[in-house]
């Protein structure tokens, strides 16, 4: 972290420098800037080489480091307003179009401004990272033998067996395909199921992203209920019978946002159901490894105790790992996994292999179960720590489900509370939070807000985020 901070340090420092130098002119040699700002030989050639690739210096090796020439002037606009009629145009004979509403996903990947505690994150802060050992792992991995080649299409045999053996015991590597994390396997996974204008059932409310996914692929969702014991089957058979959906997208584990687990009785009903009605179940496996140390023993995935192929499995390693992480997997069984083979070749030809060696490096080291228990560990403290925040400091919305995995709450506010202006006024008040709406692919109940407590530097930052939400609350109408 110390080398990291001072490269920032030394660049920004090089940066304010520049206008000292003509274009073309000469900077100080790499020793002059070592004893200058007493640093390393390896900061001076990071910090050049980052403002290099910001196009403000030009190294010449041999020769030294040189002020870039002055950029020229942006080229003037041209005018884009015929893209209006032939973006439009396809849409009049589309059953769905396929317009995209990205807000329900930027709104997580996006960073706040400065001084704005992150209650809307969807990925674990740096300080929950393992982020020593992703670097030894890809440290190691660059020098296996053939690192940098040609990975299978289907991806590296040991790192699909390791996934196989995650899902269950009669699962195989050779019905395992590597993907470049689970936001890419859902993509595929749509794509390969339902042809463009079909209907696909969704939980309701579920995670934006997968909504997402659908529109764009012309598909129409069709919103199942959800409550604390995971998608409602009745409503499912429902949903099946009415809309002739052959696909069904769940997250029977923690589910985003409500956090609900599928119980054991109602799973092998939800099976049953979607083999009646000739449908697949998408399985959105994606948090199995955010875990909270108080939650006991979990359930197997849907696709252990399927062995007729109707579970198409997802999850990934970026979630318990690093946004940067993105590697994931589809499983299958039987002629869709040719399918699902096909679109995933021809969409990303395949995983770069450094990163596939650099997972199966991290998975396999004694580190990986020290983070994750230590992962386990440290959010069932935040999550306890924003429960007891939010029932002292903001009782009135409703917390109906407290769940035992994952990164985040859902919270019901009062009827008549007008959802958008606490989200403004949280922003203003130095707290971000994700609105409830994008949740859902029909009309909501209620208002709600997800406030996720893995993405804030810790308990004392999520008591202070609280406390600024309390403030939004009270400055809010109605």
């Amino acid at each position: 972290m110390y080398e990291r901070s001072s490269v920032a340090e030394l660049a920004n420092s090089l940066r304010q420098e520049l206008n000292r130098y003509s274009p073309g002119g000469k900077l100080p040699s790499s020793r002059a800037l070592v004893d200058r700002y007493r640093v390393s030989p390896v900061t001076v050639s990071r910090a050049l080489a980052r403002l290099a690739a910001e196009g403000l210096v030009v190294t010449r090796p041999g020769a030294g480091a040189f002020r870039a020439p002055a950029r020229t002037e942006t080229a003037p606009s041209g005018d884009t307003s015929w893209q209006e009629v032939a973006l439009s145009a396809d849409a009049a004979t589309e059953l769905v179009p396929r317009s995209v509403d990205a807000t329900g996903v930027l709104v997580t990947l996006a960073a706040p401004p400065p001084g704005v505690i992150e209650f809307n994150g969807g990925y674990l802060h740096p300080s929950l990272q393992p982020e020593q050992a992703m670097a030894a792992a890809l440290a190691r991995a660059g020098r296996r033998p053939g690192a940098w080649g040609r990975p299978p299409t289907d991806g590296l045999p040991e790192l699909r067996d390791w996934f196989a053996r995650g899902i269950g015991d009669t699962w195989t590597a050779a019905e395992v395909l590597v993907t470049a994390g689970g936001q890419s396997a859902l993509t595929t996974a749509l794509r390969a199921l339902a042809p463009p204008g079909a209907p696909v059932l969704v939980e309701s409310p579920t995670y934006p992203g997968m909504l997402a996914i659908a529109r764009a692929a012309g598909l129409r969702p069709v919103p199942v209920p959800v409550d604390p014991d995971g998608v409602r089957p009745e409503l499912l058979a429902a949903a099946f019978r009415a809309s002739g959906a052959r696909v069904f997208v769940c997250q029977p584990l923690f589910q985003n946002p409500t956090g609900a687990v599928l119980s054991p009785a109602r799973r092998p009903e939800v099976l049953r159901i979607a083999r009646e009605a000739g449908a697949f179940i998408v399985e959105d496996d994606f948090v199995r490894r955010l875990v909270h140390e108080d939650a006991g023993p979990l359930p197997g995935p849907l696709a252990a105790d399927d062995p007729d192929g109707v579970v198409v499995h997802v999850c990934s390693l970026t979630k318990a790992t690093s946004p940067s992480l993105r590697v994931g997997v589809l499983a299958a069984r039987g002629p869709v996994l040719e399918r699902l083979r096909a679109i995933h070749v021809v969409d990303t030809f395949f995983v770069p292999r450094p990163f596939q060696e650099a997972a199966l490096e991290l998975v396999g080291s004694a580190a990986w179960n020290r983070h994750l228990r230590s992962v386990s560990a440290a959010l069932k403290t935040r999550r306890d720590t924003l429960t007891t925040a939010l029932r002292t400091e903001l009782p009135e919305p409703a917390l109906p489900h407290i769940p035992s995995g994952g990164y985040h709450l859902w919270l019901r506010l009062p009827d008549g509370t007008d959802e958008q202006a606490v989200v403004s006024a949280a922003l203003r008040a130095g707290v971000a939070v994700a609105p409830g709406r994008p949740y859902f692919s029909a009309e909501p109940p209620a208002a709600h807000l997800r406030l996720s407590f893995a993405a804030v530097a810790g308990p004392a930052e999520i008591t202070e985020g609280v406390r600024r939400l309390r403030t939004a609350w009270d400055e809010t109408p109605g």
